[in-house]
């Protein structure tokens, strides 16, 4: 398939012709000066005949904004065209224009599906402790004010290089990404899901940017509309401040630099708040994930300053970050050799600079939605079971809390084979509270693992992650309490991610696979409910079965014996988590 992408502004639409499996690229360029000499659909009314060789199947348009609403590429319609000019006041400045370009191309291309694909959208998973902020939140409902991030397509695609590069799974990794322009933004991305972003409700929060502050304080921006207007406070935080504001000189690192050598104060300023910040959100993020595997460096200055780099970078050798210098002044990357790594050979966490492409990611998600399938294959409901908190215990564990050499007795066996609940049970004791007589599940495992609700985290006074089964590392403490002692675990307590567990059989009638997302429909049982976010787990010793914990089951008013429908399929990509509408 050969997909136009479609990045449009305010005067100018920049166009590529890209073959999204190969990536190989027919034809690029920008067209200008619009508004003034011709309109959007002029422009690419002429570009039509241009491009006519290429015979285009999909247009993909990248849309700043998509709001709370959109959570994936979409095929656009009337709703969706509504939808978009909706987040209109979230994005003032792009989605105006982004509207613009995909009436101009829907005229130009009238037969061809057009895709929607937002910033925003690898963010939807952002956890409600990220993605809140604090204010009343009635008010912040009506007026959709929380964080919604943006530099998605940047951040999913560098960091699935990276985890490539290493050899595995973007769900196996805790990443960092720094998307460093005149727009910049950091990402975590935990186990394949971005869990924070520096980015807000506008792209204006965060980092230090070419123009934009970044990061202030609300009050600085009270006092200057007081002493401004708002109208000026807008255009003074969005294109008067940043590198430019500090430095004085404009918004190219190139001549800070340069001015900076000559010793200009302002220009040396501008360099050491910019590397400040970046370096912060680097050790907030890693402290959020409760670790690191990677970082990831892209933009124009991620990929091109090796100086600043080096600034971002210095002093993190207690996260296990360390670059060597040589590679980081050799470090080159294109398109055709995105990755560079300038990690040390001692280095416990791994750095890259990738050279990102934002339009092959485009590209790559308008092919999946304008070419995905239309249907799930409903073969039969799917049964979910209702999990109670319980405990997995190791070998080491199992010793000191019951004696050495003590092993699980069978209280019942369990509904997936070879699982059964024992008749052993401890306490957990947590900074808060205590929760007395839960049952531990056998057999042993190679590793301890608790799992607990978001109502028994209140009760123990702890923040467990939502993790997949078996990903403890850098999860929650808790003491153990059994019969024959006490044991503190530095990590294994988690919020276990909701799972669908499917042999290979079960996984080809629903046309998912390992590691894939979806959305399970319940109905009839009183309050319907759709459980997004489900992780689709397959092994053939499974036995067909959705996993909840009891807070999500309350929540639909379940009980034992009910199914669910799977309604909403999310395949993994090269780069951000791309979702499919099915029927």
């Amino acid at each position: 398939m050969r997909v136009l992408v479609i990045n449009c502004g305010s005067s100018s639409i920049k166009y590529q012709v890209i073959d999204p499996a190969s990536g190989e690229r027919f034809a690029a360029g920008t067209l200008e000066r619009l508004g003034e000499e011709r309109s959007h659909e002029e422009a690419l009314g002429a570009l039509v005949g241009e491009l006519s060789e290429h015979a285009i199947e999909a247009v993909g348009h990248r849309v700043v904004h998509g709001g709370a609403r959109f959570v994936d590429a979409v095929r656009i319609d009337g709703e969706v065209l509504a939808a978009i000019e909706a987040c209109v006041p979230l994005a003032p400045l792009h989605n105006p224009a982004n509207l613009a370009g995909i009436r101009a191309a829907q005229a130009a291309y009238p037969d061809l599906p057009h895709i929607a694909v937002f910033d925003t959208a690898m963010h939807a998973r952002l956890p409600r402790r990220a993605r809140t902020y604090a204010i009343d939140q009635e008010l912040a409902t009506a007026h959709s004010i929380r964080r919604f991030g943006f530099h998605g397509s940047s951040h999913g695609f560098v960091a699935q290089k990276a985890a490539e590069t290493l050899g595995t799974s973007l769900r196996e990794l805790r990443v960092i990404t720094l998307h460093l322009g005149n727009g910049a933004s950091a990402c975590a991305l935990e186990f394949g899901t971005s869990v924070e972003t520096s980015m807000g409700m506008t792209p204006l929060e965060g980092l230090v940017m070419g123009t934009r502050s970044g990061d202030l304080d609300a009050g600085v921006v009270l006092r200057l509309a007081r002493e401004l207007g708002i109208d000026e406070t807008e255009h003074l935080l969005n294109k008067k401040s940043g590198l430019a504001g500090i430095s004085g000189l404009g918004n190219d690192l190139r001549e800070i630099q340069r001015a900076a050598a000559e010793g200009h104060d302002g220009a040396r300023l501008a360099i050491n708040v910019f590397a400040h910040r970046a370096r912060k959100y680097i050790g907030a993020y890693a402290a959020v994930m409760g670790g690191l595997d990677a970082i990831v460096l892209t933009g124009g200055i991620g990929e091109n300053s090796a100086p600043m780099r080096r600034r971002i970078l210095q002093r993190l050798e207690f996260l296990g970050v360390r670059i060597d210098e040589d590679k980081n002044q050799d470090a080159s990357v294109s398109d055709d050799d995105p990755v560079f790594d300038i990690s040390s050979s001692t280095a416990r966490v791994k750095t890259f600079v990738v050279a990102t492409n934002e339009e092959l990611q485009i590209a790559k998600e308008t092919a999946k939605v304008a070419g995905g399938d239309t249907e799930v294959s409903q073969k039969k409901p799917i049964p979910i079971a209702i999990s109670a908190r319980h405990v997995h215990l190791d070998r080491a564990a199992m010793d000191a809390l019951f004696g050495e050499g003590s092993e699980l007795t069978h209280y019942k066996d369990l509904s997936q084979p070879g699982q059964f609940a024992s008749n052993e049970r401890v306490n957990l004791i947590g900074p808060r509270g205590k929760i007395e007589r839960v049952r531990i599940l056998g057999p042993l495992r190679p590793a301890c693992q608790i799992e607990v609700s978001r109502t028994d985290e209140f009760r123990l006074g702890v923040d467990a992650p939502i993790r997949r089964s078996g990903k403890v590392r850098g999860s929650a403490p808790i003491t153990l309490e059994g019969p024959n002692g006490t044991i503190h675990l530095e990590e294994g307590l988690i919020c276990a991610w909701r799972h669908i567990h499917m042999t290979t059989k079960d996984a080809e009638d629903y046309g998912v696979k390992d590691g894939d997302m979806v959305e399970v429909s319940v109905s009839g049982r009183g309050r319907d409910l759709t459980f997004g976010d489900v992780l689709v787990r397959v092994k053939d010793s499974y036995r067909l079965e959705m996993h909840i914990d009891t807070d999500e089951a309350n929540a639909a008013e379940l009980s034992r014996g009910a199914t669910g429908a799977l309604t909403y399929t999310d395949v993994e990509g090269d780069g951000a988590v791309i979702q499919q509408r099915r029927a």
